[in-house]
């Protein structure tokens, strides 16, 4: 047993305010070390041209049960925070799947059974090929890509196209013909087969900073805890039973250390140590994925059917009307998700690109009175079949690694980031 506990925690993403949280919770000290300005990682607010805006559109479900429970615990509400949409999947003009208010998974047979823009043999395939994954507890014997396992189960390229490729891309950020079927099942699974409410689309009204990272920082520090912004690690060097942190504020000592950085980050920062080899060597093993988000500020005038569309073979994937959302009218945003040809784009032809689908696809004659490209070159890791992902567990049981990209069910999803600070957190308090 561990007779005093004062941790550290480097990163103050979600991932890192998710274990400094459930740590001050039970009054064990804890600084978090943050070398940004702001809080939120790779899930910030960022303010261009006077307006509010994130550096990449996310979205929560129903089931991130412990996101929404550590919103909660540090002052928000969900009422308040997110316009809540049952589970809606639209391609403008080609494929609209809307969900029922019954039971789950009653609710997606019948979504499945009555989309539009597939033909009724494809949607029974569609609805066979979930009820075979519900008999097998959405478990593969071995893990495959998702374009096999489609193959195997006979999902054509009109029923993959509309459904299962956008899913995929949206879920795990990864192109179908590499990404880990299982990864997508165990997405599957919690969303789509527990509870009709798991699958539900949380669309934050207030920018992801403010939505948790920001009233974390104020909850640790109303219970003696530190948040540093501006202040990154530079080193860190292994004693006997501790671990001493050096900034450019100086050195500080910690029993332990909970490293919640990007791994590219990460990796820097613990390679020094012979002992987090293997770590590192995971680390470095992962390959990277990037999200595009175009913001596109419209007269307050325009507005997009939905809150949240699609759009069908096309540049933009999906679309955001920040207005019917958060209040932010005229504001739209384009979400491009993994690799593609729209990366060899300059940022003015790809904003030239979405601005003529817009007018194509609903009319708008207007130009926007600006628009922001943000390009995330590595804004996830790539969610491979059979990928080894690091432990949060390391070699030193002083230091610990959280991120979305550690061990776990998930893909790179802020539910997946909070989880692995959970568990880092939980195995400390077991020392306490």
């Amino acid at each position: 047993m561990v007779e005093e506990l004062n941790v550290a925690v480097i990163g103050g993403g979600y991932a890192g305010m998710a274990a400094a949280a459930t740590l001050a919770e039970q009054g064990i000290p804890v600084t978090v070390f943050e070398s940004a300005r702001q809080l939120g990682g790779r899930a910030r607010g960022v303010e261009y041209n006077g307006v509010q805006l994130d550096n990449g559109q996310h979205l929560l479900l129903g089931c991130y049960r412990e996101t929404l429970r550590l919103i909660e615990l540090v002052g928000g509400e969900r009422e308040q925070d997110f316009l809540c949409l049952p589970l809606q999947l639209d391609l403008h003009g080609h494929f609209s799947l809307r969900a029922p208010r019954l039971p789950a998974p009653l609710h997606l047979l019948v979504a499945l059974l009555s989309a539009t823009g597939l033909t009724l043999a494809e949607r029974l395939k569609a609805a066979r090929f979930m009820l075979v994954l519900r008999g097998m507890d959405f478990r593969l014997p071995q893990d495959m890509t998702v374009s096999e396992l489609l193959a195997r189960h006979h999902q054509d390229s009109n029923l993959t196209q509309k459904l299962w490729e956008p899913l995929t891309i949206a879920a795990l950020n990864t192109p179908i013909a590499i990404a880990s079927a299982q990864v997508l099942l165990n997405v599957l699974r919690d969303a789509l087969n527990r509870q009709r409410a798991d699958s539900d689309m949380l669309l934050p009204k207030l920018d992801f900073t403010a939505l948790f990272p920001q009233r974390a920082a104020r909850y640790v520090r109303q219970r003696g805890g530190h948040v540093l912004t501006s202040c990154g690690v530079e080193s860190l060097e292994m004693l006997d039973d501790a671990v001493r942190i050096t900034t450019r504020r100086g050195q500080m000592t910690f029993s332990h250390v909970i490293c919640a950085a990007p791994p590219v980050v990460a990796s820097r920062l613990l390679q020094p140590i012979p002992e987090l080899a293997d770590s590192v060597r995971l680390m470095d093993g992962l390959q990277h994925q990037p999200i595009y988000t175009l913001y596109l500020q419209y007269p307050p005038s325009v507005r997009l059917p939905h809150a949240m569309i699609g759009l069908h073979q096309r540049v933009s994937q999906w679309l955001f009307d920040k207005g019917l959302i958060a209040g932010q009218h005229g504001l739209i945003a384009s979400v491009i998700s993994a690799e593609g040809l729209h990366q060899e784009l300059s940022q003015d032809e790809l904003a030239n690109r979405v601005i003529a689908e817009l007018s194509a696809e609903f009319g708008i004659v207007e130009r926007p009175q600006w628009y922001k490209v943000i390009a995330e070159k590595r804004a996830t890791f790539a969610c491979t079949s059979d990928l080894a992902r690091p432990d949060q567990r390391t070699a030193l049981p002083q230091l610990l690694l959280a991120g979305d990209y550690t061990a776990g069910d998930y893909p790179a999803t802020l539910e997946g980031a909070v989880l692995s600070g959970l568990r880092c957190a939980e195995r400390l308090m077991q020392l306490s």
